[in-house]
């Protein structure tokens, strides 16, 4: 679409008029104002470096600092909470102590008693279905089944910036020593769920307990040097074959498998191996 576009000047105003003073003085102060702060270095120039020259790039994994300050306590007996953004392609973020060890025992033993068999998606009938690409166990919590559940959903809202009534129910999922969820993207390939539920577009994973070795999360088809993170040496070889996450008790994985401009993002491939 365009619009045709009129511009209407208004008359010129004799040189050393009132107002064009004003404007002129207003300019000065304003070229002031930004010299001081960029002086103070409270602002900066867009494309500039930063001190020392060190220009971070998008998918230069090896400028992840990891946080080595003990954050065991924090208000209230709570873990302290912070962020650490792993990677933009796809985009993937690590909420540390995002669930208190109370709240991921209490998720445990209300999902163990109904505990089955995991399935899949069938891309053509959008119905699910049992498959050896995944073997772990699961179930389904029913959305805002009471008060702390309503809360962790609440909290998931607050942090995806993506409102309750759009989630869907939390899903507990168990995996035993050699079980799997083989390299798959989280959105939908089918119309029938994109027409009846819409498309997901983010997902959160929850890690409910530690593990000794294994269980990470894998994005095999992310972007940048992955083997620069600082937790490279404490992966499994399965780990070791992308960009991964370890699990730890009350950490959570954001990632989106959507780009800002809606469009599918294949680099959000991942699994559980």
């Amino acid at each position: 679409m365009a619009k045709q576009r009129t511009s209407r000047f208004p008359g010129r105003r004799a040189a050393g008029s009132p107002s064009s003073t004003l404007i002129l003085t207003l300019l000065l102060v304003f070229s002031f104002v930004v010299l001081i702060l960029l002086a103070l270095g409270i602002l900066s120039m867009p494309g500039g470096s930063s001190a020392g020259g060190d220009r971070r790039k998008a998918n230069d994994l090896a400028s992840i600092v990891r946080n080595t300050v003990d954050r065991s306590k924090g208000d209230e007996g709570r873990a302290e909470q912070w962020v650490e953004i792993i990677s933009w392609e796809p985009r993937a973020f690590v909420y540390h102590n995002f669930l208190s060890k109370e709240e991921c025992e209490y998720l445990i033993e209300l999902a163990a008693p109904h505990m089955e068999k995991s399935t899949v998606v069938d891309s053509e009938t959008g119905k699910s279905t049992d498959s050896r690409v995944r073997t772990s166990y699961g179930t389904f919590l029913a959305r805002g089944r009471d008060k702390i559940i309503r809360d962790i959903e609440k909290r998931i809202a607050d942090y995806t910036f993506i409102p309750v009534e759009n989630g869907e129910g939390l899903q507990v999922l168990h995996y035993e020593v050699g079980q799997k969820y083989e390299p798959h993207f989280d959105y939908f390939l089918d119309e029938y769920n994109t027409r009846n539920g819409g498309q997901r577009m983010a997902t959160l994973l929850m890690y409910l307990s530690d593990v000794e070795e294994g269980g990470e999360t894998v994005f095999p088809a992310a972007k940048g040097n992955f083997s620069s993170v600082p937790w490279w040496n404490e992966l499994s070889d399965c780990g070791k074959k992308g960009l991964s996450v370890k699990p730890k008790m009350g950490d959570a994985l954001l990632f989106w498998s959507m780009r800002p401009d809606a469009t599918l993002d294949e680099s959000s491939l991942h699994g559980q191996l």
